[in-house]
């Protein structure tokens, strides 16, 4: 029997989280069986997903129709529905969360979508759920806008651990950084716990591809049509370099010394959206040490199914640095690019969340 790739991105330094939440997971047995011979140690979740899960299961009608007969609102409908399953992943991995001393193990929940451009409203809301869901392995979910990279150096400064989602540049995943930096330092100069601090930056690949290959088309020359179909794994690349920079070099000496754990670059958006490309496209160029992949369920079926595990993170720095100026070269703007992404990013998680609502009337 061939040994399951999977397990063996673990013994390389990585670990894997599924891109999905769902009570049918949850209840029919799919997440521990992931957990005990896929070797998964975390999930993230996200609008969409349990717009998805909520919309098309029967594990959620009995609830909420009893809900819908409450004083609740919507929102208040949908969290009541979705935070005991938070809660249950959670319990699910508070095992890969120990024996890590708290380095993984984590499940992640999004602040409603409606606040990304709200710091103060984003830190109510993040302070509430984690109050709702009182599990230290969970990660509270906020957007790398403006507004939410405040909220999150907030958050970090009040010992929160945060899930930094919607990264589509390297200058977010910069703010991103900093922002860990300067809230952790807060927090220990307030006489915090350096060791109860946890971050992941979440670095959104697919997406990235599919807007740049549509301007390389546009564009239509040999030159750029060659550039087509790199760019996310370059973008993870140069993330990973300039994570390598930040948190194993002297901005982070001094927080490493007091026990401050690292804030792992998190690899998303990984199912490969272009069915020209590779099945495993943001996962095999992206296999390093202290990263995380989180996979949705065809991606993670796909590796386990022909999966090759090797070291290849490290390979090929300097070509994805010459990428972005090859881009840049043709006219094409990384940093445009991942404002713009970053923007519909936040404009599909509001409709997400909207048609998850409308749901719960």
């Amino acid at each position: 029997m061939n040994p399951n790739p999977l397990l063996a991105l673990k013994q390389l330094g990585q670990h894997v989280w599924l891109d999905n939440l769902s009570r049918a997971l949850l209840k029919e047995g799919e997440l521990q069986r992931l957990i005990d011979e896929d070797g998964i140690d975390g999930v993230t979740s996200n609008p969409a997903i349990f717009q998805k899960a909520i919309v098309g299961s029967p594990w959620y009608r009995d609830e909420l129709e009893r809900l819908r007969s409450t004083g609740l609102d919507a929102e208040a409908r949908y969290e009541a529905l979705v935070i005991p399953d938070i809660q249950a992943a959670c319990d699910a991995l508070m095992p890969a969360y120990e024996i890590s001393a708290g380095e993984t193990g984590y499940v992640s929940l999004e602040v409603s979508p409606t606040l990304a451009h709200d710091a103060a409203a984003t830190l109510e809301a993040a302070l509430r759920l984690r109050q709702a869901v009182a599990r230290d392995n969970l990660l509270i979910k906020v957007p790398a806008t403006s507004a939410g990279v405040q909220a999150f150096e907030q958050l970090t400064a009040a010992g929160v651990r945060c899930n930094v989602t919607l990264i589509f540049s390297l200058t977010q995943y910069e703010a991103v950084a900093q922002a860990y930096l300067r809230g952790a330092q807060r927090w220990l100069d307030a006489g915090g716990d350096a060791r109860s601090l946890r971050s992941v930056a979440s670095v959104f690949l697919s997406r990235v591809d599919s807007l740049v290959d549509q301007r390389i088309e546009a564009i239509g020359s040999a030159h750029s049509l060659a550039l087509k179909g790199k760019t996310g794994v370059a973008l993870a690349k140069c993330c990973h370099q300039r994570y390598q920079e930040l948190f194993h070099g002297p901005d982070f000496a001094a927080l490493a010394l007091a026990g401050v754990h690292r804030q792992t670059p998190l690899w998303a958006s990984t199912g490969t959206k272009n069915p020209d490309y590779s099945d495993l496209l943001y996962v095999e160029p992206l296999i390093g040490n202290e990263t995380i992949n989180t996979l949705p369920d065809a991606t993670l079926a796909a590796f386990r199914d022909h999966g090759r595990a090797e070291d290849s993170l490290g390979v090929g720095i300097a070509e994805a640095q010459l990428h972005f100026y090859a881009l840049t070269s043709q006219g094409i703007d990384p940093g445009e690019i991942g404002d713009t992404l970053q923007v519909d990013g936040v404009r599909l998680f509001a409709e997400a969340y909207a048609k998850l609502l409308a749901a719960m009337v």
